[in-house]
């Protein structure tokens, strides 16, 4: 609604059990560039044999994209050229939340929300700190600087939660330009009423609707199936299925001259 260009990426390969959102750092040199290589990097991730592998594979192309941003900004005498990443990796009945950043993985089950990441950001860390309440932080000048990202330093630190999944669970994978303007209880309230075609789309509606201060993308996992299913198949793509949205060009408003 207000930025000329879109440094959200998303990347969605529910054959494989792999989604991805990244959001390029805004202020920064190229952040599309950087959310950008880190989405076409995953994406030629090969079909694993188990959930270990997988995991070992995406750090690993999740590191080269690091040090290709490292390379670029220092070769270009540029500021950083950094993204943010969330990603949710899936195989038979347990699944890994890999993240740097700001952006988001939500868990819907039974009727309750839960915020899988944490946010690596300065505001994060002065409410863990004591020294700024959440709704101080929710409105702070500093909002939007993170401590960590995809490119920000030499040495990368990812951070890995596991999971195991349930039929019926609803992930959400969001930039930040959700969060700003939508409540968690809002986000478990929709993903109830909402079928999973239509869950993404409405949450980034909403987001704009309300006159959005950042770019917004969803991506929603919906975990299907019996548990005597889930026990039996090896390929989480079987179990998987996605609904998401595009960056939506199309609402973003140019500048008045």
């Amino acid at each position: 609604m207000v930025r000329d260009v879109n440094e959200d990426a998303y990347l969605e390969r529910s054959d494989l059990g792999l989604w991805a959102v990244a959001d390029g750092m805004g202020g920064h040199t190229a952040g599309d560039v950087a959310s950008g290589m880190i989405c076409e990097a995953l994406k030629s991730v090969k079909p694993p044999q188990a959930l270990s592998e997988f995991l070992d594979e995406v750090e690993k192309r999740l590191l080269r994209v690091n040090d290709k941003l490292r390379a670029i900004a220092k070769g270009n005498e540029s500021q950083t050229i950094g993204s943010t990443v969330a990603a949710l990796i899936a195989k038979g009945r347990h699944a890994v939340c890999i993240w740097a950043g700001d952006s988001r993985i939500y868990r819907c089950r039974g009727g309750q929300i839960v915020q899988i990441t944490q946010d690596h950001a300065l505001v994060e860390e002065l409410v863990e700190k004591g020294i700024l309440t959440r709704l101080q932080a929710s409105s702070h000048p500093q909002g939007n600087l993170v401590t960590r990202a995809i490119g920000a330093t030499d040495a990368l630190k990812l951070d890995l939660e596991i999971v195991e999944l349930q039929p019926g669970d609803v992930f959400i994978l969001c930039s930040d330009g959700l969060d700003k303007e939508v409540k968690p209880a809002e986000i478990l309230e929709i993903a109830g009423q909402d079928n999973d075609r239509s869950l993404s789309d409405t949450l980034v509606d909403l987001a704009l609707s309300r006159g959005s201060r950042d770019n917004v993308t969803v991506v929603s996992v919906h975990v299907t199936g019996s548990e005597t299913t889930r026990d039996r198949l090896a390929d989480a793509g079987d179990d998987f299925h996605t609904a998401e949205t595009l960056p939506r060009l199309d609402t973003v408003k140019q500048p008045t001259k």
